[in-house]
């Protein structure tokens, strides 16, 4: 069951676009995978470059200082498919150059464009991916390292926690199957993870800022269907780009429909409005950010 929505273009000709935030002024400002930038969409349809981070920015969010902290998997293969340009190799499943050397997390100064590198390893281990990330009202954040698969292996990915300083990152649960969106609850309490390769939206109860009750997750819903990133509805439901089917809205008591985008490489949302009711979804195969009427309010984010 679900329904179909109507867009409306916001900006076009995007290299592969995701991780939407929707700023005071009225731009959104996504990152383009395959350009390697934070970009900024204005209200006019232009797209001005932020940043030129190389790599693969993969999802974004406005930290507490106002800069833009961005997760960077390191590169992807590409190939196209039915005039879509997607990031993996059809001849074998992979999506790892053959010159990566691992991901990072950047903070960009959104009025010189000025980056630096906050973090590139873990206890010694070298990102893999990292994909999306959400801000809690304590500054930290939260985010998923979605690791790179190889012709014949895939690696497993974890959920993280770090500081703004750079100064500290703790892998909060690990062995997960393409964690990709990442969001909070709205009182805080839970961390949600959609997962890619399972269809499955995973969360754990959090008991400060970094941790959680327990590193096994609760599953509160498995589909049928791939899932990328995700938005979190101010009444607790769990909004989350399928692909292949559009936006996946989660009850967080069971149960889930969907809602048809026109595009199978539907993969990030996020809200805006005065009432939050405007929805942007990033299509990526067809390299457009399109705006949508949401019938429910989204949740604010922290900053």
């Amino acid at each position: 069951m679900g329904t179909t929505a109507e867009v409306r273009e916001f900006a076009t000709g995007l290299q592969f676009p995701e991780g939407p935030i929707a700023m005071p002024d009225g731009s959104v400002l996504v990152v383009e995978i395959r350009r390697g930038t934070l970009s900024r969409c204005n209200t006019d349809g232009t797209v001005d470059v932020v940043a030129d981070l190389g790599g693969g920015p993969n999802g974004a969010a406005i930290g507490p200082d106002g800069a833009c902290y961005v997760v960077n998997n390191g590169g992807f293969l590409w190939s196209e498919l039915d005039g879509m340009i997607i990031p993996f190799d059809l001849t074998n499943m992979s999506n790892q150059p053959a010159d990566f050397n691992g991901g990072w997390i950047n903070r960009v100064d959104l009025d010189t464009g000025e980056h630096s590198v906050l973090y590139k390893e873990c206890e010694g281990m070298t990102f893999r991916g990292p994909n999306d990330i959400v801000f809690d009202t304590d500054g930290g954040f939260w985010f998923t390292d979605f690791g790179k698969s190889r012709a014949h292996d895939t690696d497993r990915g974890g959920l993280y926690y770090a500081t703004v300083d750079g100064k500290s990152v703790t892998q909060v649960a690990r062995g997960l199957l393409g964690p990709n969106g990442v969001g909070l609850s709205p009182a805080g309490d839970r961390v949600y993870v959609a997962e890619s390769y399972t269809g499955r939206l995973n969360a754990w109860d959090i008991t400060g800022p970094g941790t959680v009750a327990t590193p096994m997750a609760t599953v509160l819903e498995a589909t049928k269907g791939h899932f990328d990133s995700l938005a979190v509805e101010a009444g607790g439901a769990v909004v989350v780009a399928a692909i292949g089917a559009g936006l996946c809205v989660v009850q967080v008591d069971g149960g889930h429909e969907y809602v048809a985008l026109p595009d199978r490489f539907t993969t990030n949302v996020c809200f805006a409005g005065n009432d939050m009711k405007t929805a942007y979804a990033t299509l990526s195969g067809s390299g457009r950010l399109v705006a949508l009427d949401w019938p429910r309010p989204g949740l604010k984010l922290a900053f």
